[in-house]
């Protein structure tokens, strides 16, 4: 499948800045799921890049005040990618890091899935795959109706699009030009059982949003450039909800995770986080001495 290539348009600086920050993300959530014993670190890695694009550079958020009304929402319609999203949130502020420690703990605010009741800076309780998008469309009818600026963005994982919801909201979201709605695929073509394109394919992926009337964008998901360009576009588009197909790779960053669907649920024993921590340390090393 052909990609559009898109030309980042930001200074090289704020992709640095971000591109550092995913590092890290990607190490807490590591450690938080070796600690853990059990959590998803496939999907997780691989959407680090997107999840840091949205946290630290595209949302209007205020982590002081989790419930700001006028504050753009996050839907993570993929809820077993909550490690990543709970370290996105200790960085930005709306916890300490220390807490990230306690994920899947009994009586912990960080469970396996995320719960809007009890974690701040969540927007939606996630577990059941594939009702983000709808949800997503009644916040951004609500947004419409209410004449609130906020906008709407959810993320979806590939194999959860194989679910027919998924395509009921796409409809609603086509018939009431849901313009302040962005959708974002972490398209990594790797689900709990193997590859995507061999247990229940998608392609063309591209085409079918288009055919239900979606702006459809197509991205490299680990180019930081790329996908702040496509963020950027999304908010210029009038009367078309959007899409942003991001290419990815499962456990990205870590080599031996790389495309496996073994490591789709499944915690890193103490040599595995080892080996994983020295790989991501390393490549931050080596940014370093670049920069």
């Amino acid at each position: 499948m052909s990609r559009e290539i898109v030309v980042s348009f930001h200074p090289e600086s704020l992709v640095a800045e971000l591109v550092e920050k995913v590092r890290l993300l990607r190490i807490e959530v590591v450690k938080m799921i070796h600690q853990a014993g059990s959590g998803h670190p496939g999907g997780s890695l691989s959407a680090a890049e997107i999840v840091t694009a949205l946290y630290f550079h595209q949302l209007r958020l205020d982590p002081a005040h989790p419930d700001w009304p006028e504050r753009d929402r996050f839907i993570l319609s993929k809820g077993h990618a909550a490690p990543l999203l709970y370290a996105a949130l200790a960085h930005r502020g709306f916890f300490s890091r220390e807490e990230l420690a306690t994920l899947r703990q009994m009586d912990s605010r960080l469970q396996g899935h995320p719960d809007r009741l009890r974690t701040p800076g969540v927007d939606m309780t996630a577990g059941a795959l594939g009702h983000g998008l709808s949800i997503g469309v009644g916040l951004a009818l609500a947004a419409r109706l209410n004449d609130a600026p906020y906008r709407t963005y959810v993320l979806l994982g590939d194999g959860e699009i194989q679910a027919g919801v998924i395509w009921e909201g796409a409809m609603a979201a086509a018939k009431y030009r849901l313009d302040q709605l962005t959708a974002i695929l972490d398209y990594n073509d790797v689900q709990l059982d193997g590859p995507v394109h061999e247990i229940m394919p998608l392609e063309p992926v591209v085409d079918k949003w288009r055919a239900f009337n979606w702006h459809v964008m197509e991205i490299d998901g680990h180019n930081m450039g790329q996908i702040l360009d496509a963020l950027d576009e999304a908010e210029n588009i009038h009367g078309y909800p959007t899409i942003i197909v991001a290419h990815t790779t499962k456990g990205k960053g870590v080599s031996f995770m790389e495309n496996q669907s073994a490591w789709h649920g499944r915690a890193p024993s103490d040599e595995e986080l080892r080996l994983a921590l020295a790989e991501l340390e390393e490549e931050m090393g080596e940014r370093g001495g670049r920069s």
